[in-house]
């Protein structure tokens, strides 16, 4: 496929989605870890309803077998909580050839899970060559991105998903870092089984961006809606100082616009449930979630 027929069907997608959903807004799934320490799917399916979740990350289970993943798959369905993914993380760009192989091996097995629990996806990082950090020069470059690209259709060609889909997650330091470069990704995997993962916070990497967010909340989905299966929900600040730092809050203590985050996912063609993360305890998830709702409410958007 060339460019150009690309850009004009990734152009036609977004407008048929944007015709079919300005009529009808879908609602929106949230969810978000749990602190329950226990094995039993049912117990944890409970558990997200009580805390009135409806959407869920896969058990961080130590070696779920064909027993386990049916049995998860069954109790979360039966409490009407979605799957929204299955981590991989891992560094899949690892520099050490066996190690990269044995992430590799994981992912598949990760996708393989997201698949049979029937999850919106599978997601991981595009990973680093840098075996400290998340971040290096190299990271931005044509061999990161041919690298990836390669690495994700192994992934997907050995795990052959049918209802599950394998995602990258953007992030600040490598690529994806943006819509763009997330188009370019997609158009060079050229497997239907590939799909976006979304986490707004990830990307807003620049003081227009932040103070802006609105602007370019539209901009990601605008160009990746079609593609979203999953998103993340976190906010930001940009605390004082003499460097620009930008550092993770909960929903509603920052300054990310909610209401345009919201109004764009229940626009999307699938059910894309958000998920927060990265927070202390229940409280500060509890708290995040109900500001969410409230910013929902405030611009027309429904909550499963």
């Amino acid at each position: 496929m060339t460019r150009r027929k690309f850009s004009l069907t990734a152009t036609a997608a977004i407008a048929g989605a944007t015709a079919t959903f300005a009529q009808s807004k879908r609602s929106i799934r949230i969810g978000a870890p749990i602190f329950l320490k226990n094995d039993d799917p049912e117990v944890l399916a409970r558990e997200h309803r009580r805390l009135h979740y409806t959407a869920a990350q896969f058990p961080p289970f130590t070696t779920p077998d064909a027993n386990l993943i049916a049995a998860t798959r069954k109790a979360y369905a039966a409490q009407n909580v979605v799957i929204a993914e299955v981590g991989a993380w891992v560094n899949i760009l690892h520099p050490d050839p066996a190690t990269r192989k044995k992430n590799l091996d994981y992912a598949i097995d990760r996708m393989r899970i997201a698949d049979e629990v029937d999850a919106r996806c599978c997601v991981d990082t595009a990973g680093s060559f840098n075996l400290k950090s998340s971040a290096d020069p190299r990271n931005v470059t044509k061999e990161y991105f041919d690298a990836t690209v390669e690495n994700c259709r192994k992934i997907i060609d050995a795990a052959k998903p049918k209802r599950s889909k394998f995602t990258i997650e953007m992030m600040f330091a490598n690529l994806p870092d943006g819509p763009d470069s997330y188009l370019e990704l997609i158009k060079a995997v050229d497997r239907k089984e590939f799909g976006v993962h979304m986490d707004v916070c990830n990307v807003l990497s620049s003081p227009d961006k932040y103070y802006n967010s609105g602007k370019y909340i539209d901009e990601l989905f605008r160009k990746l809606g079609p593609w979203v299966m999953s998103c993340h929900a976190k906010d930001l600040i940009i605390p004082g100082g003499r460097s620009l730092t930008f550092i993770e809050v909960v929903p509603g203590r920052g300054i990310v616009d909610y209401k345009s985050y919201l109004r764009n996912l229940s626009q999307i063609p699938r059910e894309a449930p958000l998920m927060l993360e990265h927070f202390a305890d229940d409280d500060e998830f509890q708290e995040g979630a109900n500001y969410i709702r409230k910013q929902g409410a405030e611009v027309g958007v429904t909550f499963v």
